[in-house]
């Protein structure tokens, strides 16, 4: 049974001419639906639309009030590296608040701030103190057991938070922070932002866990990259090394510096009571990494025909053990699996070392990146008979994976959309037209052509960017949690779930791809080391057998019932990881689309 369509009215706002998700020229569908029953669909759905903006400040309420646990610090259901993205989500989500919300002389005390503002200086405050409560929350010790590229996203999320405090405090608060006059309370009040009282602290973790993973930097194997796992056999994946490019830019641009000598684990030859050595700010050899890691990832041939990474490659013959073997040497053995997010991390990367080195190359390797992917979403096809056939990353122009229309998505995969579009936009952030410099540290500028290239490219992606956004609110619940499957609008008692796809539509895996993202990692001797205590477990008869073990994501809790017509609460249903995705695209359609003049 195949999908049929009826176009939806699209609204706008003629009176306040604000930007509003459902844009004229962007039509949106009902599934199996007749006309009349489209138009109560719209009605029921559309009804008084927020504006971007509300909708991402909605998103965010939901996320926070629905998912988070102050008095734990957690998102008690997330996992381990899941929630070091939704850290990330909040911080880049408070920055684009901020932005939205400057206002007046950035001198200006605070108590001289009208009752609006402080209204909004009160939101991002509730948030920020969330983040700072995450801080002590965030499982740190289980994070430097596991693997590099769980590390490198607590990197990442801590970094995004040095940003935000950096960004408001200038935007809002005196960047001096001399004293004001003495009061009865106080000799040193300050108008400084009392968050940057958090930078060292954020700064400390985002350093461990850069140096923990940079561990995982190899050069026997494949000439070079970042292993993924430690504890399995060498399998040098894409998003590992996305990842060290990525936080080694981002490490030079932004890491504020740290003289921490905790924790005693790492030999310091300085310090004869342990400890590790202090840090400075903006070190070269993070950018030194960052570009020999890129150059690395270029030509390790990691790329399909459609021009979208693959997951990774294996090493043909190597056997781990005393008595082992290399055997190619050559990352040669290449796991074919697609995931949006091993699109996406780079992006930021590439953005930052053009910032660094100047070099336009790394904007023209992120703007073909990026027009593959909407390509490989079906942007082309919606519209015609092939609309639902499956592009590579998703159909009729919406990004989707290829365990959301089975239901059979893990934490890691309703994750991946949301980090696409979190690293989307900040490539597409405007350029900075002048550069820095101070001492050996030095950034780059755009002239007036390149600034105006990169914003034109960027705004070209608009209308696709804008179909994704409104094809996940749709898939919002009565809570306003949004789904996984952001082709299915919610509570359409009309949607069949998966027996509405016709049968191309999942059958969707690559030859020789291995989705252990969203199942388990295999048992066998191409993703096992020998010593492994798995092979103890198994019968003899299985030891070469393709058996699976879980990777780290907690059981589903199936919330779909025989009366649900509704795709979305399938599997794990709609959690933490689904509305984070939702944020990261309406932030993505604001900051890069509807905020510029």
């Amino acid at each position: 049974m195949s999908f049929t369509l009826q176009p939806l009215p699209w609204l706008s706002d003629a009176q306040t001419g604000s930007a509003y998700l459902f844009s004229p020229g962007n039509s949106q569908y009902c599934y199996s639906c007749d006309a009349s029953e489209a138009q109560q669909s719209a009605t029921n759905r559309l009804l008084d639309p927020p504006s971007i903006f509300t909708a991402l400040l909605d998103t965010l309420h939901v996320m926070q009030s629905r998912f988070y646990t102050i008095w734990q610090g957690q998102w008690p259901d997330a996992i381990d590296w899941t929630a070091a993205v939704m850290g990330t989500h909040i911080s880049a989500t408070l920055a684009a608040m901020t932005e939205a919300w400057q206002h007046g002389s950035r001198t200006s005390p605070l108590s001289h701030l009208a009752g609006e503002q402080q209204e909004r200086e009160n939101m991002i405050n509730r948030y920020f103190t969330q983040i700072t409560s995450f801080y002590f929350g965030e499982n740190a010790f289980s994070l430097r057991t596991q693997a590099y590229d769980d590390m490198l996203w607590v990197v990442l999320g801590w970094l995004e938070s040095v940003k935000f405090i950096t960004l408001h405090s200038s935007l809002h608060f005196d960047p001096s922070g001399e004293p004001q006059k003495p009061s009865k309370i106080s000799s040193t009040n300050s108008t400084k932002w009392y968050a940057q009282q958090f930078i060292p602290q954020f700064a400390h973790r985002a350093r461990i866990f850069y140096d923990l993973a940079a561990r995982g930097w190899d050069t026997s194997l494949c000439g070079g990259g970042m292993v993924w796992n430690p504890y399995l056999a060498p399998y040098k994946n894409a998003i590992t090394n996305q990842l060290f490019i990525s936080a080694s830019i981002s490490m030079y641009l932004h890491f504020p510096g740290d003289d921490n000598t905790s924790p005693f684990s790492f030999k310091n030859p300085v310090r004869s009571s342990g400890g590790s050595p202090p840090a400075k700010a903006h070190d070269p050899r993070y950018l030194e990494n960052a570009i020999e890691a890129y150059q690395w990832l270029k030509t390790s041939t990691m790329t399909n025909w459609k021009g979208l990474y693959v997951d990774g490659f294996h090493i043909s013959g190597w056997k781990g053990g005393k008595n082992g073997s290399t055997g190619t040497g050559r990352c040669d053995l290449r796991n074919e699996q697609v995931y949006t997010y091993n699109q996406g991390v780079i992006l930021s990367g590439l953005r930052g070392l053009w910032e660094a080195t100047g070099s336009r190359s790394y904007l023209d390797d992120g703007h073909q990146l990026i027009r593959n992917v909407i390509a490989a979403t079906g942007w082309d096809t919606r519209g015609t008979r092939w609309r639902w056939q499956w592009s590579g990353l998703g159909r009729n122009g919406v990004m989707e994976e290829e365990c959301d229309s089975r239901g059979t998505c893990t934490q890691n995969g309703h994750t991946f959309k949301g980090i696409f579009f979190h690293h989307f936009s900040l490539f597409c952030s405007g350029l900075p037209v002048s550069g820095f410099a101070e001492g050996d540290f030095k950034t780059f500028g755009a002239d007036d052509a390149l600034a105006a290239w990169h914003e034109v490219r960027c705004e070209e992606y608009g209308p696709w960017l804008r179909n994704n956004a409104q094809a996940a609110y749709l898939t919002r619940d009565n809570e306003g949690k949004f789904g996984t499957w952001w082709g299915i609008p919610a509570g359409n008692e009309h949607t069949d779930g998966p027996r509405m796809m016709d049968k191309d539509g999942f059958n969707l895996a690559p030859e020789d791809g291995t989705d252990y993202k969203n199942g388990d990692v295999p048992v066998d001797r191409v993703w096992r080391l020998p010593d492994d205590q798995i092979w103890q477990q198994l019968d003899p008869a299985d030891a070469t057998g393709s058996k699976h073990v879980g990777t780290q994501h907690k059981a589903d809790n199936d919330t779909s019932d025989s009366t649900s017509w509704d795709p979305n609460d399938r599997g794990r249903g709609r959690t933490v990881e689904t509305q984070s995705g939702g944020l990261a695209v309406l932030r993505a359609l604001w900051v890069v689309i509807d905020s510029r003049p």
